[in-house]
């Protein structure tokens, strides 16, 4: 049986920007909270929770990474998390398995790009909200003016619940202690902030407030969780996992005032597809049918596939029966573990709150929902947003025979990440990413972990073909050299479609000139040259052909003669139609400070991009940004991640989808078709 009931249960994600201490300040909480005898060091490798062995070659973290500690009468499922935007699909994913989101900032650099965005997705999912101050003494800081920065940006809802004393040494009560002296400011108006804040979600305290000053602090508990609920109060709290000040506090908070799995906002499920599907809320009740989110897949190369998993509804145990999403085939849960890093530790239930790992269960997935119900339709949650991975590499095997190996290899880690992609894009292998440490991190792990190594170099624009004018082509293949020869001949017209059209073959062969049997024949002579264009060899497209006539011979015509003329018909007519290079045309979705808005949009003008719509502006608690929609050439953004980096400090990201293929300009047409190879008629 479980050793800890659904309220005793926490569940925090420690999330924010790199280098705000979250993986230090993990090992200060295993510490104090007595799970590890001292607190491990990133930079030494000897961390919980950095464990990979790139990890402690990059020292910082690259995976979220969970770990349990139990804390006076609490167990403490905390999840620590990546903070470089690289790596922004590992923290998203934690997202989805607690009830509190612990945003750390460094109290050195302030509000980064990071701090906002989760702060923003972390609301948006209807999470609980805290907000911890780390490296409260570290040198030239200024508290005060950072958590006035905090307010502006987040509103006056982040109220500090306790305040840094004797020079960041140690922390003060400010929510169950109205007395004491900080650093800056009051301890007591701090309380009473708090207080205030709290009990508007509570007409009734609201009243005693009136009318006696105060009230007490368990009369608090259930308002302080509906304001969390609510959004309507994130508290701040100040630490430093260097020194160990506030550390205590934090765990004081963890177990007494954060939410437990019933107190928090349950994540909405959904019962079948589209526009039928019915909303599920999980209840945590032990009692009922199982609900289970996967939030996280490893693979392990000695313990296998490790599917990570919240339990939201129902109590799962050793040797449970459980479904995977829409299966109707069940699996007999083997082993359950608890994970405190790399340490699996086996038990033998979970219930409501609790997070939790099964192994070699090839079928489970990313984001599948685990559940009991024989009788159940399509189980699952709403898709999580991630961003979308535009940095991209072409990868080439250094030897040969690997094809397997790679693609075996590329498939376990885009189960693991939900920001790695793999696209085939003719005999090209592409990954893509969310940049350049994220690809740097990938290929190391596929040459050390998995020994495969690879080249890379930019990916080949996917540029078409096409024609420009109507016009008429004609070839007679006639081949004699003793015994049965060959002989076929096609009279053909080719006619330009609209963009996206694609490719129509007509029949209009009259009076059997070219016998049916021959029409697949011509067809496929035509498709020879579709897949590799006569201007610069690319892939042909919005072109219709037309077949009107031809000749034939009752002993020399064979198939082979008239796929020979029907290729050469179909050369003949192109290059007298005008054959057009098409570029691939992108829509793309900047978002960035409203402040680069100009250096953006000269940047989008050199890359021949135009600007297509309103520029839309936001001023959030996300800050003031703006959204900028462009269309541009595919073959311009090779390096945009790293300019759009570079123009706004980081905080600028894009989207982008294939709009449509438009004709490249003259001089680019002239340069590709002087590097192809042109087709000989020979062959």
């Amino acid at each position: 049986m479980p050793k800890y009931s659904t309220p005793a249960i926490r569940t925090i994600a420690l999330v924010g920007h790199g280098a705000a201490g979250k993986t230090t300040l993990t090992e200060c909480l295993l510490h104090k909270a007595g799970a590890i005898p001292v607190p491990g060091s990133v930079d030494k490798g000897t961390s919980v929770c950095d464990f990979d062995p790139l990890e402690k070659e990059f020292k910082h973290s690259l995976a979220s990474a969970i770990v349990n500690f139990a804390y006076r009468d609490t167990l403490v499922h905390l999840i620590d998390t990546p903070g470089y935007p690289d790596f922004l699909g590992q923290a998203l994913n934690a997202l989805a398995a607690v009830e509190t989101a612990a945003i750390v900032i460094n109290a050195q650099n302030g509000i980064e790009m990071i701090t906002r965005r989760m702060m923003q997705w972390a609301r948006e999912r209807g999470l609980c909200r805290m907000i911890v101050i780390n490296k409260i003494d570290a040198d030239n800081i200024d508290l005060p003016a950072l958590l006035a920065s905090i307010q502006s940006a987040f509103g006056k809802e982040c109220l500090p619940i306790n305040l840094p004393a004797d020079s960041g040494r140690r922390v003060v009560d400010c929510f169950f202690n109205p007395a004491g002296t900080a650093d800056f400011s009051s301890v007591a108006e701090a309380h009473r902030a708090l207080v205030e804040q709290v009990v508007e979600v509570d007409e009734k305290l609201m009243e005693i407030y009136l009318e006696q000053g105060d009230v007490k602090a368990g009369q608090l508990h259930a308002p302080f969780e509906q304001a969390l609920r609510d959004g309507h109060l994130v508290p701040v709290c100040f630490t430093s996992a260097r020194n160990g000040a506030g550390v205590p506090e934090l765990l004081d908070i963890f177990a007494r005032l954060m939410p437990n799995p019933a107190e928090g906002n349950p994540p909405l499920f959904y019962k079948g597809e589209g526009d039928t599907a019915v909303e599920i809320r999980a209840e945590p009740d032990p009692a009922r049918h199982v609900l289970a989110h996967v939030f996280k897949i490893v693979v392990d190369p000695f313990v296998g596939k490790l599917a990570v998993f919240r339990v939201f509804q129902g109590t799962i145990r050793k040797d449970s029966q459980l479904f995977v999403g829409d299966g109707r085939k069940p699996f007999k849960v083997g082993h359950l573990f608890m994970l405190r890093g790399k340490d699996h530790v086996e038990t033998d239930a979970c219930v409501p709150g609790d997070i939790a790992a099964v192994t070699k269960v090839d079928e489970i997935t990313l984001d599948a929902v685990l559940h009991d119900s024989h009788d159940e339709d399509h189980i699952h949650l709403k898709p999580m947003q991630y961003p979308a991975p535009m940095h991209a590499l072409a990868l080439e095997l250094k030897r040969r025979g690997d094809e397997q190996r790679l693609s075996e290899v590329l498939h376990k880690l885009a189960a693991e990440d939900p920001c790695f992609r793999i696209d085939h894009a003719g005999s090209e292998t592409v990954i893509r990413g969310l940049g350049d440490l994220h690809m740097r991190y990938i290929l190391d792990k596929m040459q050390k972990q998995y020994r495969v190594d690879v080249e890379t170099k930019p990916p080949r624009i996917p540029y078409r073909e096409t024609v420009g004018a109507r016009a008429e082509g004609h070839h007679r293949h006639k081949k004699q050299s003793g015994g049965a020869g060959q002989f076929g001949e096609v009279f053909l017209k080719i006619e330009p479609l609209a963009r996206g059209q694609g490719f129509e073959f007509v029949d209009q062969v009259k009076g059997g000139t070219i016998p049916s049997q021959f029409i697949p024949a011509v067809e496929k002579g035509v498709r020879e040259v579709l897949a590799m264009g006569p201007l610069a060899g690319f892939p042909m497209q919005d072109v219709r052909v037309i077949v009107y006539d031809g000749k034939h011979h009752p002993v020399d015509s064979k198939e082979v003669a008239f796929v020979a003329a029907g290729k050469r018909a179909f050369l003949d007519a192109v290059r007298k139609a005008r054959p057009l290079v098409l570029e691939p045309i992108v829509s793309v979705q900047i978002n960035a400070p409203s402040a680069n808005m100009g250096d953006i949009a000269g940047d989008m003008s050199a890359r021949r991009g135009q600007i297509s719509g309103q520029i839309s502006g936001t001023d959030s608690a996300s800050g003031s940004t703006v959204t900028i929609s462009a269309r541009v050439p595919l073959s311009e953004l090779s390096n945009y991640q790293a300019r759009l980096k570079s123009v706004t400090a980081g905080h600028g990201s894009f989207v982008m989808e294939l709009s449509h293929y438009e004709p490249v300009p003259a001089t680019l047409q002239q340069t590709l078709a002087a590097q192809y190879q042109h087709i000989d008629d020979g062959q």
